[in-house]
């Protein structure tokens, strides 16, 4: 009977760990679950925005020092004009 009860403890532990009443009370709460979920998608899309800027803001300054952008805008016009002359 005592190994029993020290199982049954054991289960409760877990169970407790894994947080099964916290999802079961989520589940049972769509308001709730809905509010959770909405401001979760801001913050991805607001984390994603900040990243993106950031890395573009990085890859921009790499290549300014790399490269030399009027040039690359000159490549740009030329191909524009072919483009304007097969029309």
């Amino acid at each position: 009977m005592d190994k029993i009860e020290k199982k049954l403890d054991e289960i409760a532990q877990m169970l407790d760990k894994s947080r099964l009443r916290e999802y079961t009370d989520l589940m049972n709460n769509p308001l709730r679950l809905i509010y959770i979920n909405f401001i979760a998608g801001l913050a991805r899309g607001l984390g994603t925005a900040i990243g993106l800027t950031i890395l573009a803001a990085v890859v921009f300054y790499i290549l300014k020092s790399w490269v030399n952008l009027p040039l690359i805008g000159q490549y740009i016009a030329k191909l524009l004009d072919v483009i304007e002359n097969y029309r």
